[in-house]
């Protein structure tokens, strides 16, 4: 087994790698920025390592500074989590040629998969459904050729970059007057986001519901899922609220799309662990959207309802474990999963970085918070604005729901603004309780 891991990340994710590898008796090197020298993750990991100044770029996304700092602490591997540089093809090609190993998915994976419209045309080659879209349009196409094809796929559309995610760089457009605006404001936000302009667009499903299947495979061609999670209460196509299971699935459905999903690992020969994401319309027909071939946010409601350590598999497929499992999994547990970020949600979330002055976590039976903050922790305007996951399970969703709304009660964070005032309306509300909600479930209610 690997005997050093260097975290490439920071917050909460580097805290939950830490603790399933010193449990596993591996020793952890803690990264870190100049801004981040107090943090959690520093403190509990074995080693620490500053890699430059607050901006990521100069940081958690400098590759040489991680390169070096895995090598004079002779770590043997990476773990990149999740964001920052976890699917960079560069970052994991660079960690093989200096003989460390990259904990996550294969560079042509990620190549192949990171590039939605490659991916896009592996999952049809595997015969997975996916929706009518373009090909690549960079910036030199014309308007008029795009005009050409959102006519031919028929309103509505959504326009996406090629490259990216976290909800960055998409618009939806429902008629032709508000195509060119929608156009430009997307490929300026993909430019300003990822470095890149190429854009393609895809029809539009109007209310679907968002569902990811847990995946793992490994280097000999082994697969397996365990089951799928319901993303679809989002802002601006980010996520909210994840459950598992989905409310809205029947038995049917969910082993449908839970072998659709084996077979497209199958097909890419593809090790680690991942997800794939589909989009369910009204009427439960699926198409792909998207791979990520990395750990997610919300990937602790599957532990939960699973009993699974998904960074200690994460880590065992990569050292070359073969999957001893056979049979895919269905849950019979009940898990739901809040992400706290430091946002006024009553100003188009706007976050809102600052001093936390006090703090008091829920706990008791069936709770679980994944978190670095604590009295004092300062937060910071140069990363993302989560700064906790609340997560309950229990025997039903009713029970889940109902430990859910215990523990936002008694969440207290001082100092600062932050969701949970928000996330405690949802829990009452009447559609949310039913289990009838969509992607758009936001736009539509006033919480």
């Amino acid at each position: 087994m690997f005997k050093k891991i260097l975290i490439a990340n920071r917050g909460e994710i580097a805290l939950r790698i830490i603790r399933t590898a010193k449990e596993m008796g591996i020793k952890t090197v803690a990264v870190y920025s100049t801004v981040d020298k107090y943090s959690l993750h520093v403190y509990f990991a074995d080693e620490a390592v500053c890699i430059g100044p607050p901006p990521s770029y100069q940081s958690y996304l400098n590759i040489p500074n991680l390169i070096a700092a895995a090598e004079i602490t002779n770590a043997d591997a990476i773990h990149p989590g999740y964001g920052f540089l976890s699917e960079n093809a560069y970052f994991s090609s660079m960690c093989h040629k200096h003989g460390i190993k990259f904990i996550g998915a294969r560079p042509s994976h990620m190549i192949q998969m990171g590039n939605k419209i490659s991916a896009k045309k592996t999952m049809e080659k595997a015969g997975i459904s996916c929706l009518p879209g373009s090909s690549c349009f960079s910036n030199a196409s014309s308007y008029r050729e795009i005009e050409y094809v959102a006519d031919k796929i028929g309103y509505p559309i959504i326009i996406k970059a090629v490259s990216g995610g976290g909800g960055k760089g998409i618009r939806s457009v429902f008629d032709k007057k508000s195509l060119k605006n929608s156009w430009e404001e997307a490929k300026k936000e993909a430019w300003l986001c990822f470095g890149k302009k190429d854009m393609y667009i895809e029809k539009l499903i109007l209310n679907p519901r968002h569902i990811e299947i847990q995946i793992l495979g490994d280097k000999y061609g082994g697969a397996y899922h365990l089951s799928e999670r319901d993303c679809s209460i989002q802002r601006r196509n980010q996520k909210l609220i994840e459950e598992t299971p989905s409310p809205f699935l029947n038995s049917s459905l969910r082993k449908k799309m839970g072998d659709e999903a084996v077979k497209a690992v199958e097909f890419l020969h593809y090790e680690g662990i991942g997800t794939i994401e589909f989009l369910v319309d009204q009427n439960k027909n699926f198409f792909f959207m998207e791979m990520n071939p990395r750990i997610q946010v919300e990937h602790p409601i599957t532990e939960e309802v699973t009993g699974v350590d998904l960074i200690q598999e994460q880590i065992f497929l990569a050292y070359g474990k073969k999957i001893s499992r056979k049979k895919n999994f269905y849950p019979k547990m009940y898990s739901i999963e809040c992400r706290i970020n430091a946002e006024e949600p009553y100003h188009h979330f706007k976050p809102i970085p600052g001093k936390i002055t006090q703090m008091h976590l829920p706990g008791g039976k069936g709770v679980r918070v994944d978190t670095h903050i604590y009295a004092g922790y300062f937060v910071t305007h140069y990363y993302d604005s989560m700064i906790a996951k609340v997560i309950t399970t229990a025997r039903d969703r009713k029970s889940t729901i109902e430990k859910m709304r215990r523990s936002l009660e008694e969440f207290v964070i001082e100092g600062i603004k932050t969701t949970i005032p928000f996330h405690r309306k949802i829990m009452k509300n009447n559609d949310f309780l039913k289990g009838n909600y969509n992607t758009n479930f936001l736009e539509k209610k006033n919480f």
